[in-house]
């Protein structure tokens, strides 16, 4: 009978060293509206998942139907585009965000979450005035 031996060994990780990279939060005119993710190949991609109307045609970089006003952040391209752009425009059809950005888009019509405000403080103020009243 044969046996082999076989041993696992794992190197210690430490954290506070690790460099972990944010999802890049894309916003129109400053409604935060996705987290630009692995699950997008493109800019477009995501911007279309969350319903945001923008027109586009080629997805290469060819045409520039989507040429988009950047208003803050920079974005970079998978393919250099064909289509002269502005210092301010990209071409969402072929260009991931670098970090954080803010697109001259509408988010009218766009899937955006709101935050609702969490009714623990008026629940605690509301306690707080009928306890002062029984005392009195």
């Amino acid at each position: 009978m044969q046996m082999s031996l076989l041993i696992l060994t794992f190197k210690p990780v430490n954290f506070s060293q690790a460099s972990f990279k944010k999802a890049p939060i894309v916003s129109l005119k400053g409604v935060p509206v996705l987290l630009f993710n692995q699950q997008h190949q493109t800019l477009l991609e995501a911007l279309e998942q969350k319903k945001v109307k923008i027109f586009s045609e080629c997805r290469s970089g060819y045409c520039g139907q989507c040429k988009t006003k950047v208003l803050s952040g920079s974005v970079t391209y998978l393919n250099d585009p064909l289509v002269t752009l502005e210092a301010d425009e990209c071409l969402p059809c072929c260009c991931m965000p670098d970090g954080d950005i803010d697109l001259a888009l509408s988010a009218e019509g766009a899937e955006v979450v709101m935050r609702v405000a969490s009714p623990t403080k008026v629940e605690s103020t509301e306690t707080t005035s009928v306890v002062s009243q029984v005392q009195s």
